[in-house]
């Protein structure tokens, strides 16, 4: 199976896994508030909507997400909120069916893109295995919002394994917007997946290292717990800096989240 075949899959599972969480719940249940402040259940699968959406066009239509573009510049730091703000609104049914076409029309749309061709986004340019990576990102991340809110834990699985190395990937991107220099040297990376294979990356001599259960990485990367309140195990200055600003996502630096008192 091609790689974006492989990643278009572990996609649509974790949406799936989303989704039987939220199709269940009453109209007053999509209003309970979640981790990310001002976000209800609503705003966060009406985030994915959006992006999803915004995701296909810029598969389909070129000219169409440029436009876009051009209007999230008019107001950079309030245009995600507004759009979570505007799919909220609707009738819940109605956004998860929606929420449901659209992301399957993605899948489709990602899986059709040739390979070697760039896609316009928002940032740099990326290929259809990056942006389906950076979906699946987004839709685990909000997920775990999500189950926060209503005090369940979902089943941790190795398709994760897609987020974290993003997160290795994007280590200089974290430094970049905190305005810091990169360090030249690279760092060892080994988590340690939900099935308890190791997975690394970097030399073994580095003397910066980061040690992680997978899902407390992921939970760092996508900014969704304090540093101190995960199990991390950070050998060198270097490491111990870039744990304090990771972030996996696109935009400008993210807020983070206090410490548990």
């Amino acid at each position: 199976m091609a790689l974006i075949d492989d990643l278009v899959s572990a996609l649509d599972a974790e949406s799936e896994s989303l989704d039987a969480l939220v199709a269940p719940l009453t109209p007053e249940e999509w209003a309970t508030p979640t981790p990310s402040a001002g976000w209800t259940i609503a705003h966060q699968i009406g985030h994915l909507l959006w992006t999803d959406r915004a995701s296909l066009l810029a598969i389909t239509d070129a000219d169409g997400f440029a436009a876009q573009v051009q209007t999230a510049l008019t107001d950079p730091s309030g245009f995600v909120d507004e759009g979570a703000e505007a799919e909220a609104v609707r009738d819940p049914q109605e956004l998860l069916a929606d929420w449901r076409a659209t992301r399957g029309r993605l899948a489709g749309a990602l899986a059709a893109v040739p390979d070697g061709t760039k896609l316009p986004w928002f940032g740099p340019p990326m290929s259809a295995p990056s942006m389906a990576t950076a979906r699946l990102m987004e839709t685990w991340a909000h997920g775990l919002d999500v189950a926060d809110a209503l005090g369940v834990q979902r089943e941790a699985t190795d398709r994760i394994r897609n987020v974290v190395h993003l997160g290795v990937r994007t280590r200089n991107f974290a430094y970049m917007v905190n305005a810091l220099p990169a360090p030249e040297a690279e760092f060892r990376w080994e988590i340690t997946a939900p099935s308890g294979e190791l997975w690394t990356w970097g030399p073994q001599d580095a003397a910066d290292v980061v040690r992680a259960p997978a899902v407390d990485f992921c939970r760092l990367v996508t900014q969704r717990s304090h540093p101190d309140d995960l199990n991390l195990e950070l050998i060198g200055d270097e490491a111990r800096r870039w744990a304090s600003i990771a972030q996996v996502f696109a935009g400008p630096k993210g807020p983070g989240r206090p410490a548990r008192g």
